[in-house]
């Protein structure tokens, strides 16, 4: 994500308001700028092909809960870190929390899977504390993530000091043996055991494949990366659902970073080379939420943009869409017949996800940012099913509801 020295936030914005271009795009190809270089990888800190499995992490009642009603549910959403003010992202985890206290327990979130950008600006191990640790001290489920382009990114005074890329992810969510961290500081939250930083997690009914796309804006793999994503696609079960999380979206219709072409060239040619397309496609980075449909051999599969999690700076669509306003489902020129569901870029909000043996539903639910997190509710925004052997999308909120939340979001 392009970063900005926080005393240079008007300029920065200034000049990109008047140099945006009023084509509507979905994706563009990325430059690699000087100040957002390709960062090494830490050593994996587990065996290949940095696989972890649910089962190592739930209690066996907690499986067995979820195995013997065939039903998976967890949240999913990136771009968390309150590092300007942490009030969008205590309302977020807040509604979060509340989605634990159902009464029924295979409707409670299983775990929490984070797309990213777990602090800002940079991976500094101090700010953990404030913007992992604290947040979701009173979130009682698991939490996974793999690392946004700010938690593998340097500070000038890190690299001074000799800080590896990544050190304060790694020490949180892939340390060899659960722990209490230094950075948990007086939070009972333990290290999560992920293998690497790219990894794949297993359940009883779904496999998620999760990218690392580094720094630079657009995203970037190196070979080993990219390969072992080719041999996760292949060996994930037919059975179960698949989906692939990364940080950078491959489809995305915001003026400030759009979608990646170099990431679409990379998961296109792994799905070649593995033969098996993914249920969905996750992602994050931009700060807010887009629900997309692409047509992959006949199927209808969802690419979702989840970024909203408690950034405080939200990215607005373009301007080319909404003024004048475009019908919804709208299919963007030159893509292939990629489509726009729907789109929700003046709030925050998170990703509830259900997985049975057949289908893949999702809801988000959107979040006023600057509430009261004591007393602030979530708002039912979107809701979408995946039927895994139709290959078929349908949406579940009444399309009269869709259309009106749906039509004008953002400012024109």
């Amino acid at each position: 994500m392009n970063k900005q020295h926080p005393g240079n936030t008007f300029s920065h914005r200034l000049h990109h308001a008047y140099s945006r271009t009023r084509e509507i795009r979905v994706q563009r190809l990325h430059s690699i700028h000087g100040h957002q270089p390709f960062r090494p990888l830490p050593a994996p800190t587990g065996m290949p092909p940095y696989r972890l499995a649910l089962t190592d992490i739930l209690p066996p009642d907690e499986i067995k809960a979820i195995t013997d009603a065939g039903r998976l549910v967890f949240h999913l959403v990136g771009d968390t870190g309150g590092v300007k003010t942490p009030v969008p992202q205590q309302n977020v985890a807040r509604q979060m929390e509340h989605d634990l206290e159902s009464a029924e327990p295979t409707s409670r979130p299983a775990f929490f899977y984070h797309l990213g950008d777990v602090v800002y600006f940079f991976g500094e191990a101090q700010e953990y504390f404030p913007q992992f640790y604290e947040p979701y001290s009173m979130y009682a489920a698991p939490i996974f993530a793999i690392p946004g382009n700010h938690d593998g990114d340097l500070s000038r005074g890190m690299e001074t000091q000799g800080v590896p890329s990544l050190a304060a992810f790694v020490d949180t969510f892939c340390a060899p043996i659960a722990h209490h961290t230094r950075d948990a500081l007086d939070d009972p939250r333990h290290a999560m055991t992920q293998p690497n930083v790219y990894w794949t997690l297993e359940t009883p009914l779904i496999t998620i494949i999760g990218l690392y796309t580094n720094v630079p804006d657009g995203g970037r793999l190196d070979d080993d990366q990219i390969m072992w994503l080719e041999g996760e696609l292949t060996a994930a079960p037919p059975a179960r659902a698949l989906i692939v999380a990364m940080p950078h979206p491959i489809y995305s219709l915001d003026d400030y970073h759009s979608g990646s072409v170099y990431m679409q060239r990379v998961l296109d040619d792994a799905i070649q080379q593995s033969g098996r397309i993914p249920d969905a496609v996750f992602a994050a980075h931009v700060h807010n939420y887009q629900r997309f449909t692409r047509p992959v051999n006949s199927r209808s599969v969802p690419y979702i943009v989840a970024g909203a999690g408690g950034y405080h700076n939200l990215h607005r669509l373009s301007q080319s869409l909404k003024n004048p306003p475009q019908p919804l489902p709208y299919v963007v020129p030159a893509s292939g017949g990629v489509a726009l569901e729907t789109f929700c870029d003046d709030q925050f909000g998170f990703l509830r996800l259900e997985v049975t043996a057949d289908t893949l539903k999702g809801d988000y639910f959107s979040v006023l940012g600057f509430q009261d997190p004591a007393t602030g509710q979530a708002t039912h925004f979107d809701s979408f099913t995946l039927d895994r052997k139709a290959g078929t999308v349908t949406t579940s909120l009444a399309e009269e509801q869709r259309k009106a939340n749906t039509g004008h979001k953002g400012s024109s």
